[in-house]
């Protein structure tokens, strides 16, 4: 009997260190999934498969991430069930001051800090490529950039979002040549289908997979980015690039209805802010969800995002009160101040602070045959970052140095202010929501994230919501969106959920209502069912990204059967 039971724990055993037994990619573009997709059926792993997709997203995504930016990568090792958050996030230059955006009078300078290379940190993206293939990897960085390498030298066509993002940065874009020759078309916004080849880009991105770190951060390539940055009014050093490092962090832990929820840590308030604002929710008792939900979670966020303004920034900066943020007993206290009948009055709790960072980011979601897994958000801030391109490099520069708080109290881009927590110094990261997370229940997994700037955590929560209440991955990337984050008052919304019936409770409950104009976010999400190893995936309906689930491809390693648009005469 002891054998027999012996013998049925091992196969339990060895049935989940199996993995589900398929591959997985969600990301916000096509090409890019289908680049990961190639990776894995060359005998790659999940970590392979999320650089060749960031990589990708880096040459056909300008307008949301690339080499010139950063992100945040949450892994999990299914063998050993390790984990781990790798934040590639961009630093200050060693040059930069908290008053650098300051005119003389202490009037931030708008421009300077959002336009041109004044406004780029310390780009993250080509150490974390480096840092993940050589960790966790199985493949050479020689394979797993060969896609995107090859998407930047035959080139892309244009899209309509492509359009849409480029006309908000034409003037930008513009002021400097070599983005104006690369992003546009005789100075004006491209036409759709027009073919957008990079190839010094692709020469970078060689550099980086035969050379590793030295490709980007030391060289030739690393004295053009300087030298570009230096001679139109940037601060950049070679010490500044040479000095980067991707750190590894402990990721956040908390639990929500039987869940075990494992999300970004600091600098990104993502994982502390989902996770408080899930605590307080859990306060009211199962009478109150339903029709309660919107009002609770509205709530919730309000009381959340206000913490994340006061107290959150570079933990290798900042000392902060994490675990009194986590803890249920601190819960209780702010979900003592909320009322079912009426809506809290932001004024009412305190402090009026609050901080926000750009829209144009992406996600990507990865799950590979063996049970490894990805979530991985990636930004270079505003549509198209600075606008900048350091000549002969391809390399369009990021503009998170807007993320910090360039005047504690004075507006960002979005007209939000910040607080000390977030000033600027050298070397130090800026505050992020970017909320790379999964979602672990007895007899399944969730991976999901997304872009949205500040929207980032609410769409991530409603996400769990519905993850929680056992919906399909479908309805986690569809479901209307709301969002509150303490200031403006306001419950910002997608125009189909302002004029539903939930928003009508609301505003009889006293909260503001507003319309956003449009639908936003890209979420990009994974469900593995451990209990039949079933996998599905589902990419954001307002986005142009391409969900695939297939198992590996017969016959093991292979070469990637690369897209036709790679290869546009």
């Amino acid at each position: 009997m002891r054998y027999l039971i012996s013998l049925l724990l091992l196969f339990t055993l060895s049935a989940q260190a199996a993995g589900p037994g398929q591959n997985a990619v969600a990301s916000a573009h096509p090409l890019a999934t289908q680049a990961g997709m190639a990776i894995l059926d060359q005998g790659g792993n999940a970590f392979d498969a999320a650089i060749a997709v960031a990589a990708a997203l880096a040459v056909v995504e300008p307008y949301s991430a690339g080499m010139g930016g950063g992100g945040f990568w949450l892994l999990h090792r299914e063998q050993d069930g390790f984990q781990t958050f790798v934040d590639a996030r961009e630093t200050a230059p060693s040059a930069a001051t908290a008053n650098m955006y300051q005119d003389k009078d202490g009037k931030v300078m708008r421009d300077w800090a959002v336009n041109g290379p004044s406004a780029a940190g310390i780009p993250g993206q080509a150490a974390a490529f480096v840092h993940v293939a050589e960790k966790y990897g199985q493949l050479p960085l020689t394979t797993t950039l060969e896609p995107a390498i090859k998407l930047a030298e035959n080139g892309f066509p244009v899209d309509e979002k492509y359009r849409k993002l480029a006309s908000y940065r034409e003037e930008v874009l513009n002021r400097f040549p070599e983005s104006s020759g690369i992003f546009l078309h005789n100075g004006k916004v491209p036409a759709s289908g027009h073919v957008i080849r990079q190839p010094d880009l692709a020469k970078v991105l060689k550099a980086i997979a035969e050379q590793g770190n030295a490709g980007f951060y030391h060289g030739d390539v690393a004295k053009q980015l300087v030298d570009g940055v230096q001679q139109t009014g940037g601060l950049w050093t070679l010490q500044d690039l040479a000095s980067y490092k991707v750190v590894e962090r402990t990721p956040i832990v908390s639990q929500f209805r039987g869940a075990r929820l494992i999300s970004a840590p600091p600098p990104s308030s993502g994982g502390i802010v989902m996770a408080n604002a899930l605590n307080i929710l859990s306060q009211f008792n199962e009478g109150h969800t339903g029709d309660m939900t919107p009002h609770l979670a509205v709530e919730a966020m309000r009381r959340a995002y206000q913490d994340r303004a006061r107290y959150l920034g570079d933990p290798d900066f900042v000392d902060m009160p994490v675990d009194k943020l986590l803890s249920m007993d601190y819960a209780k206290q702010r979900a003592a101040s909320i009322t079912l009948d009426k809506a809290t009055p932001s004024a009412s709790l305190g402090e009026p602070v609050g901080v926000e960072e750009g829209f144009h980011t992406t996600h990507l979601s990865v799950l590979d045959k063996d049970g490894n897994r990805v979530s991985a958000t990636l930004s270079i801030n505003l549509p198209f970052g600075s606008g900048f391109v350091p000549p002969g490099t391809g390399v369009l520069l990021n503009n998170e140095m807007d993320d910090f708080s360039a005047k504690p109290g004075s507006p960002n881009a979005y007209g939000l202010v910040g607080s000390e927590a977030n000033a600027i110094a050298p070397g130090k990261r800026p505050l992020s929501s970017m909320t790379p997370t999964f979602v672990e229940f007895d007899d399944r997994v969730a991976i999901l994230g997304t872009p949205g700037g500040s929207r980032i955590i609410s769409m991530v929560l409603l996400g769990v919501l519905e993850a929680a209440d056992n919906k399909p991955v479908q309805d986690w990337v569809s479901t209307v969106r709301y969002h509150h984050q303490y200031l403006p008052d306001e419950v910002q919304a997608e125009p189909e959920f302002v004029g539903s019936e939930a928003a009508k409770q609301l505003m009889l409950l006293g909260h503001k209502v507003v319309s956003t104009g449009r639908d936003y976010g890209n979420m990009q999400a994974i469900l593995w069912r451990r209990d039949s190893n079933e996998v599905t995936a589902a990419s954001d309906p307002r986005g142009l990204g391409e969900a695939t689930v297939r198992p590996p491809e017969a016959g093991g390693i292979m070469a990637p059967e690369l897209p036709e648009t790679l290869s546009v005469d």
